[in-house]
């Protein structure tokens, strides 16, 4: 989009991508919690999750891994999102 973290349009487009997804993800993580019976909820939190390392796994190709701290991040993301599938209620993955 060629926006960068300067001015109000980079900053809105940065805490709308960061913040607003990661909302999104931290309410689908509730609900999936509240409604133990639907265990779609929880895999969609997952594959919410797992897509985070996902896309550093494709940007380190083009610029490298994150280091320090994102990294750990990274890995904790990564291990969340594979707990959640490991876990889950019933049978096979993405059954309904």
């Amino acid at each position: 989009m060629g926006l960068f973290l300067v001015g109000v349009n980079g900053y809105s487009q940065f805490y709308a991508i960061y913040v607003g997804v990661r909302l999104a993800t931290a309410m689908l993580a509730y609900l999936a919690a509240r409604q133990g019976d639907q265990p779609i909820l929880g895999d969609l939190t997952a594959l919410f999750l797992l897509a985070q390392p996902a896309g550093r796994l494709v940007a380190a190709f083009a610029i490298g891994l994150p280091k320090g701290v994102l990294l750990a991040v990274c890995a904790v993301e990564l291990v969340a999102g594979l707990s959640l599938l490991a876990l889950r209620p019933r049978g096979r993955f993405l059954s309904p």
